[in-house]
């Protein structure tokens, strides 16, 4: 076998000197090195940004949608949105383990896994696309992917569905994270607290916050705010457009009295949302940004134009025990389960 990059930057094609996730082109050829693995891929979760965007590019048509990934994946080697950027990430089996990778990692052939890296980086190879799933963006494929030896993965779990913990899975680093970031008597701001990140997100603030703290969600509708309620997922709401930042915070510091957030969360699938998650966030606070539709540039400029002393944390999808950490929260709550079960197994 053929010896490759820890970090996978053998399979760089153009330009070269860059990581995969950097690069326009990576190989795609599914002849392995030493230290890659194969997978035989059943399903991407394709980013929420960048689904939104393929369906308002494609008229919501799913074969033209089918058609632009396959386009991408030919051109690129990798499910790498061009206008987001994003990708997303895939559950298959374990096909081969390249012979240094063998002694690295506790899998073996025939495992079901999910990759947990993005497909952004991932070599990739749609053979067909069979299924097209508009509302909860996956798309079941025949193909073939590679992990190189830096990549992340979880073992699907025995006691939920496939199709569950790809979601749950999709967006481990959010709640995660979350639970590493709040405090005991924080007011907590999640903008986007119906999404499937956003929930996640909830859960564990409302477990974090403690009894003087406050977990606010933001929604769209009376009736996403109803089912949270319903789910005991967030103390108090925020009805709003998340693009309006003026109006999120005074709706805020309505709740609070006066007192802006010590953390805001920003889980939508939209651009344009950046000041709606810094403008709330007291000086010396955090603004965490898990959507992928976040803008740096704006979210820095846009800090220094109001003169918030803010903590930026772009949403990095990993955190150590982020799987485990997220596959709990469905076991802890059998309600959210549920919930997830109709929306995501089908």
């Amino acid at each position: 076998m053929k010896k490759g990059c820890k970090y996978g930057t053998h399979r760089v094609i153009e330009p070269k000197g860059v990581l995969p996730q950097a690069a326009q082109i990576i190989d795609n050829n599914m002849e392995i090195y030493d230290n890659e693995i194969l997978i035989d891929v059943k399903a991407l979760n394709i980013d929420s940004a960048s689904f939104t965007q393929l369906k308002q590019a494609n008229n919501n048509n799913d074969t033209q949608i089918g058609r632009a990934i396959i386009d991408i994946v030919s051109r690129k080697g990798k499910m790498q949105n061009p206008v987001t950027g994003s990708g997303g990430m895939l559950i298959g089996t374990v096909e081969k383990i390249g012979e240094k990778q063998s002694s690295r990692t506790d899998l073996k052939v025939g495992d079901q896994i999910a990759t947990m890296v993005s497909l952004s980086l991932t070599p990739l190879r749609i053979d067909k696309i069979t299924k097209i799933h508009m509302d909860i963006d996956r798309v079941e494929i025949e193909g073939k992917a590679i992990l190189f030896e830096s990549g992340i993965y979880a073992k699907l779990p025995e006691d939920m569905d496939e199709r569950l913990a790809l979601a749950a899975l999709d967006v481990a680093g959010a709640p995660a994270q979350t639970a590493k970031l709040v405090n005991p008597g924080d007011i907590v701001l999640i903008i986007g607290a119906n999404g499937k990140s956003g929930m996640l997100c909830c859960y564990e603030a409302m477990k974090r916050v403690g009894p003087d703290g406050k977990v606010i969600g933001l929604v769209r509708t009376e009736k996403t705010k109803n089912q949270l309620i319903s789910l005991g997922l967030c103390h108090d709401f925020i009805i709003e457009d998340a693009k309006n930042s003026m109006n999120v915070y005074n709706c805020l510091t309505a709740i609070t009295k006066g007192r802006e957030c010590d953390l805001a969360i920003n889980c939508v699938n939209i651009p344009d949302t950046e000041m709606s998650t810094i403008l709330p966030v007291r000086d010396g606070g955090l603004a965490y940004f898990f959507s992928m539709a976040t803008s740096f540039t704006k979210a820095a400029l846009g800090a220094e134009g109001i003169g918030k002393d803010v903590t930026m944390i772009m949403g990095n999808g990993y955190t150590k025990g982020h799987a485990e950490t997220t596959l709990s929260i469905l076991r802890e709550n059998e309600a959210l389960r549920n919930l997830y079960e109709k929306k995501y197994v089908r």
